[in-house]
């Protein structure tokens, strides 16, 4: 007899993923073991839950039924799981952490190999996307969000601030010359991130609130800030972004800090999240945990030496 747990855990990853192939690779199992769990668990309820096409799989009307008790079984399974182990210091397993591109790269990276000490029973799936991804859906024990978040299906842990700050490179501002002001910014070029509102490709915003704001243009946009720092670097205009993104490339003079007549706004923060209708188990905590102790309240990117964040004079 088939485990029914593991049935139910693929009935539910069945629907939430769009098809039976892309359950068992997510559940680690072959397509045919699969399908086996399937219609073990159709035989043992005596109904079908799935309508099987060559294009789709779709709900049945007692699918539909199913799916809430079946999702809400596994919680409660999971939840037991975690309370368990909430009473171990053993860390264990497998934890799928997803981040941004360039904060994963430049900041998340360098800490695992540290946290891997730390905990060697603990394996970590690192993904990388600047898209705002589904946890439960895409399966993520574990993200990391910068900015203000909007998704009340979560709980975060803030990290560390994220500041901001607008930058040239010095062949720029020799070319161009040096913006004082925000409205001077509307005379020069400008790299939009094209993922962002208030630092956009086409508008930027000042000021704790943000209600200070400009019309900026450029001859480039991107959906990733290690881009558009690339370009400035070169001299292709100005850059406005968070500073771990720019801490090392000002320590080495190779952009220059711009003090304006606004300062830049403020965004709400570093977050990890995790769903909130479920406990965390020890491998979640204890990752916040580390990734607390070792990126906040005082980031490295702004404990560095540096040229101060402040207005440098090109010489």
């Amino acid at each position: 007899m088939l485990d029914r747990v593991t049935g139910l855990q693929v009935f539910t990853r069945v629907v939430a993923l769009g098809g039976l192939s892309a359950a068992a690779r997510a559940l680690g199992m072959s397509p045919t073991m699969a399908t086996k769990h399937m219609t073990a668990l159709e035989d043992r309820l005596g109904v079908k839950l799935l309508y099987r096409t060559t294009r789709r799989l779709t709900l049945t009307e007692a699918g539909r039924n199913y799916l809430e008790a079946a999702e809400r079984i596994l919680t409660e399974i999971e939840d037991a799981d975690a309370a368990a182990a909430a009473e171990t210091v053993n860390v264990r397993g497998t934890l799928r952490l997803n981040a941004p591109v360039s904060f994963g790269i430049r900041e998340i990276a360098p800490l695992l190999p540290e946290l891997s000490r730390r905990h060697p029973a603990l394996a970590v799936d690192l993904g990388l996307n600047d898209r705002n991804v589904d946890l439960i859906e895409e399966g993520w024990d574990l993200v990391i969000r910068i900015g203000t978040l909007a998704d009340s299906s979560m709980i975060a842990r803030r990290l560390a601030p994220c500041h901001m700050i607008v930058c040239a490179a010095p062949s720029y501002i020799t070319a161009h010359g040096r913006p004082r002001a925000i409205a001077d910014l509307e005379g020069h070029t400008c790299l939009g991130y094209t993922l962002s509102r208030a630092v956009g490709a086409d508008r930027w915003s000042f000021g704790r609130d943000g209600k200070a704001s400009v019309e900026i243009r450029g001859t480039l946009k991107a959906n990733n800030g290690d881009a558009l720092v690339a370009a400035a670097i070169a001299g292709q205009g100005i850059v406005y972004q968070p500073t771990f993104l720019v801490a090392r490339e000002i320590d080495a003079g190779l952009l220059i800090p711009l003090t304006l007549d606004h300062d830049p706004i403020e965004l709400d923060g570093i977050y990890a999240a995790y769903p909130a209708d479920r406990r965390p188990p020890a491998k979640v905590r204890a990752t916040i945990d580390f990734l607390a102790e070792r990126l906040g309240p005082e980031p490295p990117w702004e404990r560095r030496p540096t040229n101060g964040f402040g207005d440098a004079e090109i010489t």
